[in-house]
């Protein structure tokens, strides 16, 4: 990026960069993100049911069937955080275990609901993402009118 140039905008996920100006159709993309993302919520949360009633159905124990449902119901709540976290602040607000993707992957596979819940909530405020990205970009464009002395009434600059 030269000193002359405007800061681009990131592109978000089925947003493209329409986010700046919630322009080129933002808020039927935001109606089909939302409604996407509540159908995948509502598909997997019974994909999971259909997995934990296997093993109900297995007749393996009760310890077994409470541990199950636990660690469901916890790595659900993992990866909602951390998705909650990321489309809101961004990767840098992940600290310790949780900016890890090796050591976090098995639990956000296992809680893919609370991920995909996690994005359905914040689509019906914004696109997932789209605060954190606006923030980096505001960012980007007052570091450049800092950079950019303000041009005269003539239109032209005082050459050195």
């Amino acid at each position: 990026m030269s000193d002359d140039s405007a800061p681009s905008p990131e592109p978000i996920r089925f947003f493209g960069t329409g986010w700046v100006t919630h322009d080129t159709g933002y808020w039927l993309r935001r109606v089909a993100v939302s409604t996407g993302a509540l159908v995948a919520t509502v598909a997997g949360a019974l994909l999971m049911r259909l997995g934990v009633q296997g093993v109900f159905v297995s007749k393996s124990g009760s310890l077994v069937n409470v541990l199950l449902v636990g660690a469901v119901l916890v790595c659900t709540a993992v990866a909602a955080v951390r998705s909650w976290n990321l489309f809101g602040k961004g990767r840098s607000a992940l600290t310790g275990w949780m900016a890890e993707d090796r050591s976090v992957g098995p639990m956000l596979a296992i809680g893919f609901v609370g991920a995909l819940a996690v994005y359905f909530l914040r689509s019906l405020a914004e696109a997932p993402g789209e605060a954190e990205k606006r923030a980096r970009y505001e960012l980007a464009l007052a570091a450049r009118a800092r950079r950019r002395p303000p041009v005269p009434a003539g239109g032209r600059r005082k050459r050195r």
